[in-house]
């Protein structure tokens, strides 16, 4: 109990302080609330327009409420505390402010006694703050729009043409722009019946204030609306804002350049008539201006937008690379901003599918940095960067620079995280292949021979890339093959990797047409196979072999295949007349298979005896049994066991197995490197892999009939 008895007291102190805390939340939101419904019931209360006396009050409650709503936590609390109907009592224009009819409004300047034009200005910007801030997700804004302020918000813009520009008007011009951007976030509904309101056309005249901050605010709302909106696009058009937004486009004010080409992008944006009437417009220069702009943002849109016009048609493609839109994207490639270089890879892409621009992207640069890009963790900047390149492959001058730059390998070894881009890459591949050919492959040859810095990586992918007519040319004729094999001697373990890569297609690709084992079908003529009912039988035996104690009969016309049998019956050895003959070191089960494949010219062997019968097969000189037991052989070599079966193969002159050994060395290399065997032993074999592909090339090779 005494143990127990302080962490009791402690809990209960924590409950207590828990309590309290909770307490104190509930004190502390229930002041807020009382604060807030303070403010709405002095804006409720002040008459419509307000007075003098009202004034002061009005604009108070309006700052207070404008703090509080600065504060996303508190959002729910204004608005169920009917922040909104009290600020949208505000914010209508009144009678002593305007008149109205729907087409021309003009200033009224009898207000309310000792209340200022300026007065009202600074309430209604206040009140367009708050439901700025307030309209932070479409519920919110969907209750704000139901209270009524949208109709609000539009008259107030059409405060430019009733009002002297002041700077009390240019901050609420401003701020209710501002709020109208909010407001239509997101939402298509808000945006169309924004439209519907009639608030696009003063939107677009306020394009022309002589406000920059105005015109910025302005655009920036028109971005929005036209957003996946084509209703809101045409009447924008209709509005005759894109000479504006050309001009908008030339400024030396970044942010005002960024969102006019904003509104631009959204515009033509899945809309092939916008987009041709913003190209007649003039917009095309501004734009590829702007790829060369100090903000970042601008280069970003200018470069989409640029993409989208490629698509228009393929002069337009040619005038955007003439007009010098080139050079500034593949500069953008080398950006850090992973956006910039999404971007700019879009765009390039788009271009590229005009054959008269492919070539123009690789003399500018455009293949390494494209290529760099493959290694991006982002998926979209990897995606467009290999749309790029699939392209580009089409002109044959660019399928020599992309090897020569290493691409064939960024694009077969690359980790591509998207299905599409996996599909890209693919195509692209293919297509190297498929252009390795005539002039691109007299190119590649070239290289090989005679640029030193890049001779290793242009043979590697020759021996994926080429085709069987080119093989012996390439790796025979040209030296190909002792670039490879002089890459295994490499200290550089990615090379040696490679060429080890590269060395196993090569010869995979070349034994396509034919087994490396020749195994021998079974085909008995009366002449050299008895058949297997002779095996071991007595009937005709003239000759006994004793095997480990036992009695094999056997027929001496029979084992005239063997060259060893031949010697022995037919030469100086004294088994020539022998009845019986004892055969030494050879287990009973290997032998009676060597002689069943004697008297059939087949036999099934198992791994477990193999390697026995092919000591056998060695020693009595039958190639057809050792192929048998070589493939057999092959089929279990494993990282544990090559080396061993690879010394088997030299002690028994088993050429298919050591080709079968070298070949699996070649394709295990990042396994097996760290053996401490493995690279003295393929520096030590290095004649034996020459003389396999020296004779696999020139066996494999066409014949041209």
């Amino acid at each position: 109990m005494e143990k127990r008895y302080p962490v009791a007291r402690r809990s209960s102190k924590r409950k207590l302080e828990a309590d309290l805390t909770e307490d104190q939340t509930h004190t502390k939101a229930s002041k807020i609330s009382a604060k807030i419904l303070k403010q709405v019931s002095l804006l409720n209360s002040a008459a419509i327009p307000f007075t003098a006396l009202d004034c002061a009050t009005v604009k108070s409650a309006v700052h207070s409420l404008s703090v509080l709503a600065a504060n996303e936590d508190l959002v729910d609390t204004i608005l169920n505390c009917g922040v909104v109907p009290a600020l949208v009592r505000h914010l209508r224009l009144t009678d002593n402010m305007r008149k109205y009819d729907g087409h021309e409004a003009e200033t009224v300047k009898d207000y309310s006694d000792g209340v200022t034009e300026h007065d009202q200005f600074d309430v209604v910007k206040r009140c367009a703050v708050i439901l700025e801030l307030l309209a932070i997700e479409q519920e919110y804004q969907q209750l704000i729009v139901d209270a009524g302020a949208l109709p609000c918000l539009v008259d107030w813009l059409r405060m430019q043409k009733i009002s002297t520009t002041s700077q009390p008007l240019i901050d609420l011009l401003k701020r209710v722009a501002d709020a109208i951007t909010s407001l239509i976030h997101e939402n298509n509904g808000i945006k169309t019946l924004f439209r519907m309101e009639g608030g696009i056309a003063p939107l677009v005249e306020l394009l022309e204030f002589n406000d920059i901050k105005v015109q910025r605010a302005a655009a920036r709302a028109l971005r929005t609306l036209a957003f996946k909106n084509d209703g809101n696009k045409n009447q924008i058009v209709e509005s005759n804002a894109l000479p504006t937004l050309v001009l908008m486009l030339q400024s030396e004010d970044p942010k005002t350049h960024y969102e006019a080409v904003g509104v631009i992008g959204n515009l033509v944006h899945s809309s092939p008539d916008i987009k041709k009437e913003v190209l007649l417009a003039g917009a095309l220069q501004p734009v590829i201006s702007l790829l060369s702009s100090c903000c970042s943002e601008s280069q970003r849109e200018a470069a989409l937008l640029i993409g989208q016009f490629a698509t228009t048609d393929s002069d337009c493609k040619v005038h955007i690379c003439q007009r010098g839109a080139i050079p500034p994207l593949v500069d953008m490639l080398r950006s850090p901003d992973a956006e910039l270089q999404e971007m700019s890879a879009f765009a390039l892409g788009r271009l590229a599918q005009d054959s008269h621009n492919q070539a123009g992207i690789g003399q500018c640069g455009g293949i390494e940095p494209l290529l760099k890009l493959l290694d991006s963790k982002k998926v979209p900047v990897q995606q467009n960067a290999i749309f790029a390149l699939y392209s580009l492959a089409d002109n044959e001058d660019n399928v020599a620079a992309i090897i020569k730059a290493d691409g064939f390998r960024k694009l077969k070894a690359g980790n591509f995280r998207n299905q599409q881009t996996v599909e890209c890459v693919a195509k692209t591949l293919k297509k190297l292949e498929e252009k390795t050919q005539g002039r691109v492959l007299k190119h590649l040859i070239h290289l090989m021979r005679f640029a030193e810095a890049v001779q290793r990586r242009v043979a590697i992918a020759l021996a994926y890339l080429c085709s069987p007519h080119d093989r012996k040319t390439i790796f025979i004729n040209n030296n190909g093959l002792k670039l490879l094999l002089d890459t295994l001697k490499s200290s550089n373990l990615k090379q040696k990797s490679d060429a080890s890569a590269a060395l196993h297609k090569l010869a995979i690709k070349a034994s396509s047409s034919f087994s490396l084992f020749d195994i021998a079908s079974p085909s008995p003529t009366l002449q050299m196979y008895f058949g297997d009912e002779y095996v071991n039988n007595p009937k005709l035996s003239d000759v006994t072999f004793l095997v480990e104690g036992r009695s094999f009969y056997a027929h001496r016309d029979c084992l005239l295949s063997s060259d060893i049998f031949r010697a022995m019956f037919d030469g100086s050895y004294r088994e020539r007349e022998a009845k019986s003959i004892v055969i030494p070191n050879i287990k009973w089960d290997v032998f009676e298979l060597m002689m069943r494949y004697i008297y059939t010219g087949t036999v099934d062997v198992n791994l477990d005896i193999a390697q026995d019968l092919l000591r056998a097969a060695d020693q009595y000189l039958l190639d057809g049994l050792k192929r048998i037991c070589e493939y057999t052989i092959s089929q279990e070599i494993s990282e544990e066991n090559v080396s061993l079966l690879y010394k088997m193969s030299e002690d028994f002159n088993a050429t298919s197995l050591k080709h079968s050994c070298i070949l699996f060395m070649l394709e295990k290399f990042d396994k097996l490197r760290c053996e401490p065997w493995y690279c003295p032993l393929v520096r030590h074999i290095l004649p034996d892999i020459c003389m396999f592909f020296s004779t696999l090339l020139v066996k494999s090779h066409p014949t041209d009939s």
